[in-house]
């Protein structure tokens, strides 16, 4: 049966809904599209946060001995920066670009737990907010670190009341995350639409849930890490201490059980992010949709298995079964990468801002992960721990890759959202500047840890080289400013457009999402189309090529035994 045989589904309108109007719609809000709103912009804003602590940093560190901060304020700094931007920006706005497209992805009318939804974004406003409280506490807020390993945040080194305040925060956010990751798995699993088997799910939908199921195994090991801290440093236990019977290695294990799994919370969203962004722009379907899958749960099965490559130096570990699952993980990786560049291969590519964000984020990333296999191997990490180098290979992960999909993502799904289109002169020159920013920041870290520099250093003495490497990295950390300050702009200047009624589907995006108005309706469809594939917007508009989606992998594959492509 063709497609166009099949009837469109009415979606027929619930009971109505009190109607708020103002701030209090927001503060009340139970619709996803809302929550995953507050979700991005909250996270966006603990990301400027970060943004200028980052700067504070680089400033203090752009000479050889430094007298911007003294140490004690760079510690609170550096702690602040990197628990903003893992805790309260990455996984975070992937939470709330998930709580926003799910629903629409999957033809739902919004998430199965809407006051649960509700509730797991206010836990992670104040968690975040509780954090940052400890700077007004005596002594200032916490300076450990961001992994805030025993005995440095112990009651003796890390006496003030901001290292309580957050551990507080962090356990309520994790607590957020919980909540986050059932809402996500019940609500794929059981609100589906008519048609929309599991394998016609977008590849952002299956990322969501293999994250999801990662958050439910990472986050309560994080959650009983944190609670047995403040029981040693409130109340008088001595579960991390070795003087009294305790382990400062238990702190260690509780903590990468739940930090590496995080890594892969904090990217498989974005792998998701760029793969749809990379269809779409490529004019093809999705090359080696089960295999992006299958690959998703295989980083997801592996990510519980890999944590102690952490702690190759401890001594503390069998660092040959750790450096293998890490070795077998990036072949998981990898697979991506391939399906990635089949898409694009011989597809009519279009570089908008979206697409160029998603070139940068595999350029960046690749570089992340081919530093991370290097430090994978023990013998290697033992000259690389607690330098530079790895600072450079965490960035380009983090900062390289999901950084760089959030901004595609951003310009990728503000018309669906908000009904308008940014502005593509702007964001081109945002990107650029970013994308050099970014590369003169970080790939100069690679040298100065090779060249011994050490990580979590407040100042350094004048050895030759240092100084300079580091001057250009802080002036790469202001061309990276003046590139977000031009999207803020961008954002800005495009919400104040009256440009009447956009298309809904300005990209010609695949995906569900794109079968509604932009931006959707409160309860997201008025009609659903018939979906008899996993890229039903594009089938509803084009339904002379719909057939083509089920045979273009196979004929794919018989071009390339044919020596046809390559």
């Amino acid at each position: 049966m063709s497609i166009t045989a099949a009837p469109p589904i009415r979606i027929e309108p619930s009971a109505p809904r009190l109607i708020k109007h103002g701030i209090v719609s927001w503060l009340c809000a139970t619709d996803h599209k809302r929550i995953g709103l507050l979700y991005m912009s909250t996270a966006f804003f603990f990301f400027i946060l970060a943004g200028l602590l980052s700067l504070v940093m680089r400033t203090q560190l752009a000479q050889p001995n430094g007298t911007f901060v003294d140490a004690h304020v760079y510690n609170q700094v550096f702690t602040l920066h990197g628990t903003a931007m893992i805790f309260l920006f990455v996984a975070p706005f992937g939470f709330g670009l998930a709580n926003y497209l799910i629903p629409l992805q999957i033809g739902g009318p919004d998430m199965i737990f809407p006051r649960l939804n509700a509730v797991s974004y206010w836990f992670f406003l104040f968690g975040g907010i509780t954090v940052f409280s400890g700077l007004a506490a005596q002594g200032g807020g916490a300076s450990a670190g961001w992994f805030a390993y025993a005995p440095l945040s112990g009651i003796q080194i890390s006496s003030g009341a901001g290292q309580d305040l957050w551990l507080i925060g962090l356990l309520m956010t994790s607590v957020s995350s919980i909540m986050t990751g059932i809402n996500f798995i019940t609500t794929t699993l059981l609100y589906r639409a008519p048609g929309m088997t599991m394998w016609r799910l977008p590849i952002f939908t299956w990322e969501m849930l293999a994250t999801s199921l990662m958050i439910l195994m990472a986050f309560p090991p994080l959650a009983t890490c944190f609670i047995l801290l403040l029981v040693d440093r409130r109340m008088g236990g001595h579960i991390y201490d070795p003087t009294m019977g305790g382990s400062a290695i238990l702190y260690q294990h509780l903590f990468w059980f739940f930090g590496h799994p995080e890594v892969y919370i904090m990217i498989l969203p974005y792998f998701g992010v760029i793969t749809e962004v990379i269809t779409t722009f490529s004019g093809k379907p999705t090359f080696g949709y089960f295999g992006l899958v299958l690959s998703s749960w295989a980083i997801a099965t592996l990510s519980m298995s890999v944590w102690a490559h952490h702690m190759f130096t401890t001594g503390a570990v069998t660092n040959p079964f750790f450096a293998g699952m890490s070795f077998l993980i990036g072949v998981a990786t990898g697979i991506k990468f391939w399906n990635w560049i089949g898409t694009m291969w011989q597809g009519a590519i279009r570089l908008t801002t979206p697409m160029l964000f998603a070139l940068g984020f595999l350029f960046n990333f690749l570089f992340g992960g081919v530093t991370g296999m290097m430090v994978a191997s023990p013998p290697i990490d033992f000259h690389a721990e607690d330098s530079y180098f790895l600072v450079s290979h965490f960035h380009y992960v983090l900062g390289g890759g999901s950084m760089f999909a959030i901004f595609a993502a951003i310009y990728f799904w503000f018309p669906k959202v908000f009904g308008v289109m940014l502005s593509e002169k702007l964001g081109k020159i945002s990107f650029w500047l970013m994308f050099v920013g970014f590369n003169a920041t970080f790939f100069p870290m690679i040298f100065l840890g090779m060249w011994g520099m050490p990580r979590r250093v407040y100042t350094y003495p004048n050895f030759p080289g240092w100084g300079d490497l580091n001057f250009i990295a802080s002036a790469g950390a202001a061309v990276m400013s003046l590139a977000v300050i031009i999207f803020l702009v961008n954002v800005y200047v495009s919400s104040l457009r009256h440009v009447g009624k956009m298309a809904d589907n300005p990209w010609d995006g695949y995906s569900l999402e794109w079968a509604t108005s932009s931006p959707p309706p409160e309860h997201n469809f008025e009609w659903l189309p018939p979906i008899r594939s996993f890229r039903p917007a594009f089938d509803m508009r084009h339904p002379e090529l719909a057939s083509q989606a089920k045979d273009y992998e196979k004929r794919a594959m018989r071009k390339f035994k044919e020596g046809k492509i390559t």
